[in-house]
């Protein structure tokens, strides 16, 4: 969080606090339900991007997705509750995307 502070001569100064990476982590969540949490938005934000970058209508990503409208308009308002990453790797899938993952080690207390 940052902090304003006015010094002499209308300079400002700001105290910085950075963050982990992972927004989720810095307002409070557990690691592991941070790491879920960016997981999903990270799997909706690709989906949202292939179905802008298209131009489909949410009717029609719907379509190609198996799905009703109203779970593309979660998707593309970032409803991260109703989506688990299972899902959300499924929906990719048939849009013809391929998920890697990387791994990399976290000091563990």
């Amino acid at each position: 969080m940052s902090r304003c502070k006015k010094s002499e001569g209308d300079k400002v100064e700001f105290d910085v606090e950075h963050g982990s990476g992972n927004v989720f982590k810095d307002i409070g969540y557990s690691d592991s339900e941070a790491a879920n949490l960016m997981a999903r938005a990270e799997l909706m934000l690709k989906l949202r991007d292939i179905i802008q970058e298209n131009g489909w209508t949410q009717r029609e990503a719907a379509r190609i997705l198996g799905v009703g409208q109203p779970r593309v308009a979660e998707i593309m308002s970032f409803n991260t509750k109703y989506f688990s990453v299972d899902l959300l790797l499924k929906y990719l899938s048939k849009l013809g995307m391929q998920v890697e993952f990387s791994f990399k080690n976290t000091d563990v207390a």
